[in-house]
């Protein structure tokens, strides 16, 4: 008995080579590359939180959440710091590259404070913009204190992993604000 069998159906997964990204002349080839690479992305990124957290504080009118971001200044100035310890433990000179995802979350809690009117409300989409900001920077620093431990670079990994504990507290402390008041508050405003 002779059997015959169908080709499956092309996938466009397999069949459109157009879905394939074509490398820059400059991209990292290896591990260590996207490390450094990665580092100059979130060198940039905590310099501009630096410029983006004082508006963030004056518009914020919760005691507490105005001490909360500008604590968080102070610390970010501590990491920026730690940034370039960093790359002297690597050998490489501390420089920044445009971190297109810090800019994007920056200009969206830019619109929250336009889209809000002084007050709880606006407080919670302060909180809600700044914790979106922190996991993007605890995703980050994780990674990187990965890359570091697999590249052997031991001084450089456990400065990343106190930056890492600083920003998990930093969310810590923006969800204790939130639901110490802030997010009831702003729900009575519904009211």
């Amino acid at each position: 008995m002779k059997t015959t069998t169908k080709a499956a159906p092309k996938s466009s997964a397999t069949s459109t080579p157009k879905s394939k990204v074509k490398a820059k002349s400059t991209a990292a080839e290896g591990l260590r590359e996207l490390f450094v690479d990665s580092l100059k992305d979130i060198y940039w990124a905590e310099k501009a939180l630096t410029k983006a957290l004082p508006k963030m504080a004056k518009n914020a009118t919760s005691k507490n959440l105005v001490t909360t971001i500008n604590d968080h200044l102070s610390v970010t100035e501590g990491q920026i710091k730690r940034l370039e310890d960093v790359f002297k433990s690597i050998g490489e000179k501390a420089t920044a590259k445009k971190c297109d995802a810090m800019e994007g979350l920056i200009k969206e809690g830019e619109g929250i404070l336009e889209e809000t009117q002084a007050g709880p409300v606006r407080d919670a989409g302060i909180i809600a913009a700044s914790q979106k900001i922190e996991h993007y920077e605890i995703a980050t620093y994780g990674t990187l204190a990965a890359f570091a431990k697999t590249l052997g670079e031991d001084e450089a990994l456990n400065l990343l992993l106190q930056t890492l504990e600083e920003e998990k507290e930093a969310d810590t402390l923006l969800t204790e604000n939130a639901y110490n008041t802030i997010n009831f508050d702003a729900a009575e405003a519904d009211e």
